[in-house]
């Protein structure tokens, strides 16, 4: 519609023709009806830049709420949707766990999504969560672990959700999406110092692929202290780089074996994998060309997952509290949804190293 302001025509997104609603109210403000309603009620729990802007939209319209509309803050589906990029994958299995049973502390079922880290699953999901009427989304892995967001993928995030709650552990640029992701540079640094305060002077880097914003991180933090520490300089592989599996571990040592035979050098003293998922694989391979872990040559990684236990030797690993850092992603999930304060971003530290048999201070 139109409206005359200070002698200037005013162009507004609302009809003038049929009665305004809660949704409409909603839709220009950039919130949910409920948060709509919980201003309607006088609710606290709302944060005053979008109360304000209810209240400033209520007035301009003369919106006159019916009861249905005033009792929208309560008809919540109290539904958290997690999407994974591959339950299979023991990090993920840890952390869908850590989510549900964060959520159902707080009163709240979870409803899992496993995308295989297939891009059009994971727009399939998001929309499905959101005729379900999911009151919020945490996303992990998959696309929103790219270090460069696809810009029609966000576009349709935006589209889908509206101002649906969505929590990533990764990022997913222009979006208004919430992000608690590890700190990956604080990680690499726990496992650099641990090798290179037991001797170690050359280590590779396996696993992995550079386009993921984690690892990317990880491999940047490794170059600098790389560098720092006077390391050698035959300490970066870098085309030595694979994927985040037990196969892709296997066979990227594999190659990297075949590597230093024909140019005749010797193996590195230290290997840091990706995860322990690569490590595992690693093991595998090392095992079947007879090199001894850890006497000729150490293995750390990261995520202290339950493989660390299973591999022979037992795999030093960086820990995360996952119960702590499920019930962040729940909590900051819960507060979006209810209008509550909360951090655009939270870097989850390590809760330490994990010093297990696969690592070994050289003689």
């Amino acid at each position: 519609m139109t409206g005359m302001h200070g002698g200037f025509r005013e162009e507004t997104n609302m009809p003038t023709d049929k009665k305004i609603t809660i949704y409409e109210i909603a839709k220009e403000a950039g919130v949910s009806p409920a948060t709509v309603s919980r201003v309607l009620t006088g609710n606290a729990n709302v944060k005053q830049e979008k109360k304000e802007k209810v209240l400033e939209l209520i007035k301009k319209y003369n919106f006159k709420p019916s009861a249905v509309a005033r009792g929208l803050s309560d008809t919540k589906s109290r539904i958290i949707g997690i999407i994974v990029a591959d339950v299979r994958n023991t990090y993920y299995a840890d952390m869908y766990v850590a989510c549900e049973n964060a959520a159902n502390k707080e009163g709240y079922s979870v409803m899992l999504m496993n995308s295989f880290g297939r891009v059009d699953m994971e727009i399939r999901q998001l929309e499905k969560l959101v005729q379900w009427q999911a009151d919020a989304i945490i996303h992990m892995g998959g696309a929103v672990d790219s270090l460069t967001t696809d810009p029609s993928f966000a576009k349709e995030v935006k589209r889908l959700l509206g101002s649906k709650p969505l929590v990533v552990t990764g990022k997913l640029d222009n979006t208004d999406c919430y992000q608690v992701r590890i700190d990956a540079a604080a990680a690499m640094d726990m496992l650099v110092q641990h090798l290179v305060s037991n001797g170690n002077r050359r280590i590779a880097l396996v696993g992995g692929r550079l386009n993921v914003e984690s690892t990317y991180i990880k491999y940047n933090e490794f170059k600098k202290l790389a560098a720092e520490l006077g390391l050698e300089s035959g300490s970066l592989y870098t085309d030595n780089f694979g994927g985040y599996g037990i196969d892709e571990g296997t066979a990227s040592m594999n190659e990297l074996i075949e590597k230093f035979k024909k140019e005749g050098a010797a193996l590195p003293e230290a290997l840091i994998c990706i995860n322990d998922s690569t490590a595992a694989g690693v093991i595998k391979s090392l095992r079947k060309h007879g090199i001894r872990i850890p006497e000729d040559i150490s293995v750390v990684s990261y995520d202290n997952t339950d493989l660390c236990e299973v591999v022979e030797p037992s795999l030093t690993s960086v820990a995360y509290d996952y119960e702590k850092y499920g019930k962040t992603l729940v909590r900051t999930a819960i507060d979006v949804a209810d209008g509550l304060e909360a951090k655009r971003q939270i870097l989850v530290k390590p809760s330490g190293l994990m010093v297990r048999k696969s690592s070994n201070i050289r003689r």
